[in-house]
């Protein structure tokens, strides 16, 4: 138990300070908004980089974990999205139900977590490179299938900035720009080293306290019966259905760690500003995020404990 709790409560002691900060008037929506860009275009890819640049690709590279990342995503995908279409009675809502209830915050959380585990990001990176590109495609796919007429237009719009923003993502790159450097096995000098270890080391700390000085916590839970369903399938049902079968795969320790956060990750905001943009159900879409973004800090430290308990990390 002291082994998980030191992985989850530094992180979520963080993302309280942030929400306890915001309360005190620390930060501005303007503020808030930079933090966010420093982190997503700025810090993380850094660390990223700097993380896979310092690695052995190589030596690293484990193509069974890539494609199970990748199948995983898509299996689970199409089964909500085919859950959700005959299940909901209010078909305006399966866009967002889908997506809330498959897309999780990967790389904030899973650097956040492994680091804590092991001091470095891992196997996280691939994970992201693995399922970060399918994630993006397929919320495009179900919000478009399943938005109102009205919004066509708008959508078409949308639908090519972000297929755009796909090949353009900061996390995306800062990974793809360390591979040469990891296949080369370049040296840092000991300067640019150092520097890029200044830059790396504030962004998880920044990217924690963004998302707490960032949620709405007040923000009253709506249309309570698909918001607990979403949310019990993003941070339990996934788990426990795709876990066991890692475990029977052989994966272990800053693997396992990595598929915890692919599999039980609480749903990630970029969901609730893309179902707000492409005509899908806000309200759903940001009653997933708050509920399972409170609730991941129970479910994570548990999920830990028994992977820990049976000697999987």
């Amino acid at each position: 138990m002291i082994f998980c709790l030191n992985a989850t409560v530094p992180i979520f002691a963080i993302i309280l300070l942030g929400r306890v900060l915001r309360g005190r008037h620390f930060f501005s929506q303007q503020t808030l908004a930079d933090l966010d860009r420093l982190s997503f275009k700025v810090l993380l890819p850094v660390l990223l980089f700097r993380d896979i640049a310092a690695g052995r690709i190589t030596e690293q590279f484990d193509l069974r974990f890539f494609l199970f990342c990748a199948g995983v995503t898509v299996v689970y995908f199409f089964a909500i999205w085919f859950g959700a279409a005959k299940l909901l009675p209010d078909k305006s809502m399966v866009g967002a139900f889908t997506q809330g209830a498959f897309r999780g915050s990967q790389a904030i959380l899973g650097v956040a977590f492994v680091q804590n585990l092991y001091g470095d990001a891992g196997l996280v990176p691939l994970m992201i490179v693995a399922s970060v590109p399918l994630y993006n495609i397929f919320s495009v796919l179900v919000l478009t299938v399943t938005a109102p007429d009205a919004k066509n237009a708008q959508r078409k719009g949308i639908v090519s900035r972000t297929l755009g923003g796909i090949i353009t993502n900061p996390i995306i790159l800062g990974i793809l720009a360390g591979l040469p450097f990891s296949l080369l096995q370049v040296d840092f000098p000991p300067m640019l080293s150092k520097g890029l270890d200044m830059l790396a080391s504030c962004a998880t700390p920044v990217a924690l306290i963004s998302i707490g000085a960032g949620f709405e916590g007040a923000k009253a839970i709506k249309k309570l019966a698909p918001t607990c369903a979403a949310t019990f399938i993003k941070l339990i049902l996934l788990p426990v259905i795709f876990l066991p079968i890692a475990a029977w795969m052989g994966f272990r320790d800053q693997a396992m760690v990595a598929l915890v956060i692919l599999c039980g990750a609480p749903s990630t905001v970029s969901g609730y500003v893309m179902a707000k943009n492409m005509g899908g159900d806000h309200v759903l879409a940001a009653s997933i995020v708050v509920l399972s973004t409170a609730l991941s800090a129970v479910t994570l430290t548990a999920i830990l404990f028994i992977l820990r308990t049976a000697g999987l990390i």
